[in-house]
């Protein structure tokens, strides 16, 4: 996961590489899932499936040789810091709260109105 954090940082690392990589930090961090956690079985198969998946397409999006070097410079600088960021927060309660909105219009449409 840190190797990630160098790479969307990192100017030599393609756009499309740098969104897998962010949305896939951004997932594994957030307290929100996809599937609730106390639903039995699927509520971790999610993260057992999605992190993973995520993770290796960003690798395979990257350039050859830059994880090997992102590995080595964790392996001898250390961690990177990552600074809280309230703008990438905002960002994501954002996106669950149009979510939760637009399904519970969906319902009320669906169900509750006819």
């Amino acid at each position: 996961m840190w190797a990630l954090a160098l790479a969307i940082r990192d100017a030599r690392t393609p756009w499309a590489a740098r969104i897998m990589g962010a949305v896939t930090v951004a997932y594994a961090l957030s307290p929100i899932d996809l599937i609730p956690d106390f639903i039995p079985v699927l509520g971790y198969l999610d993260d057992l499936l999605l992190i993973p998946l995520g993770v290796w397409l960003t690798i395979k999006m990257l350039p050859t040789g830059l994880m090997q070097e992102y590995r080595h410079r964790i392996a001898t600088e250390g961690r990177p810091s990552l600074k809280h960021n309230l703008w990438a927060a905002g960002i994501i309660l954002l996106i669950w709260l149009l979510l939760v909105w637009v399904l519970s219009r969906w319902f009320w449409i669906r169900f509750v109105k006819s």
